[in-house]
């Protein structure tokens, strides 16, 4: 009976050793793992953008983000070349780009737009990776429960404006609106997240407001996706959504003619077919993202490098068209460049 007891107990001494060291080798692997997404420290560093399409948002993101990376690696006395790359709006060539990048073996990797991160993700998962012009990072990787940090090679920055304050705009500069479209492109994660906040918030305070919800594949479709908001709705909402903003040409022969009203998302699509938007400066989210691409290879692990926002937005509007079609803009409001 002794025997046994001491066998008893020698056992569960056992299990406990083996449980603490576990738990000790499992903390070092964790340590190790995080340690492979830092950048060797070197004299020169060759970064690789990744652009999904040119248009006046992402291009500005793209050269803030240049501006400032250049600046403080030439502050920090290091050399830094940026080979910039546009995927003229074709994931499959955001793909073929970020994979590129890899196989050169880059040390940095900047994905602007959301085809772009989602192409640079699945080309490494060591070389640092960080996003901007991202609107939700949860919803472009596919990331349950996100928190913030990816705790990967993955960071970056988001430029999602206020939602809800762009949804309150549509009724604060067209009071009479009760059909409100909302536009956006299909194959767009971020665009469908930011239309059912949109689409939340004016149902929530705007009851008797009547949504009319048309989205699009590809640009074979949009004039009659558009064309079929001319006479059914009273303003129509768009998105941050690369597809508009690259045909907002487009749209707006469409829409200004039949007198109807378009509340942007971003300061592009605004200019290109809107009356007004709530934005951010495309610009300086570029040079926050580039301040991190300098962190990061100056020795800072990205894994632990939280996604950042924009540090402030701005009412704007397009005078010419809010004149025409006799909207009363704000005395915050401030007007866009035409």
């Amino acid at each position: 009976m002794k025997n046994t007891k001491r066998f008893l107990v020698i056992a569960v001494m056992a299990i406990v050793v083996i449980s603490l060291c576990a738990t000790m080798f499992m903390s070092c692997d964790q340590e190790q793992d995080i340690s492979i997404y830092l950048v060797p420290d070197k004299a020169e560093y060759t970064v690789g953008v990744c652009q999904l399409v040119q248009h006046v948002a992402l291009d500005a993101a793209t050269q803030g983000f240049v501006d400032a990376l250049t600046e403080e690696m030439e502050a920090a006395g290091k050399k830094v070349t940026v080979d910039v790359q546009n995927a003229s709006g074709d994931p499959a060539i955001c793909s073929t780009i970020a994979n590129k990048f890899v196989s050169s073996k880059y040390d940095l990797i900047m994905a602007n737009a959301t085809p772009a991160l989602q192409a640079a993700a699945n080309a490494t998962l060591t070389i640092p990776v960080l996003g901007t012009s991202i609107t939700e990072y949860g919803t472009a990787l596919g990331v349950k429960d996100f928190t913030g940090t990816l705790g990967n090679n993955i960071s970056g920055t988001s430029d999602c404006a206020p939602l809800d304050k762009q949804a309150d705009m549509i009724f604060e500069l067209i009071p009479t609106a009760k059909k409100v479209g909302i536009l956006y492109c299909s194959s767009e994660a971020n665009s469908k997240y930011q239309v059912e906040q949109v689409e939340k918030f004016i149902k929530q305070n705007h009851k008797d407001v009547t949504i009319v919800k048309k989205s699009f594949s590809d640009t074979n479709d949009l004039a009659s996706v558009v064309s079929s908001f001319v006479g059914a709705v009273d303003a129509v909402y768009i998105p941050t959504d690369n597809t508009c903003a690259n045909n907002a040409a487009s749209i707006n022969a469409i829409l200004e003619p039949a007198r109807i009203p378009v509340i942007a998302g971003e300061e592009g699509i605004a200019k290109g077919c809107g009356v007004a938007t709530l934005s951010i400066s495309y610009y300086d989210l570029g040079k926050v993202t580039g301040h991190m691409a300098a962190q990061i290879l100056l020795g800072k692990n990205v894994a632990l490098m939280p996604i950042e926002y924009a540090s402030s937005t701005t009412y704007e509007y397009v005078a010419s068209r809010c004149t025409a079609l006799g909207i009363t803009v704000p005395e915050n409001y401030v007007a866009i460049n035409e």
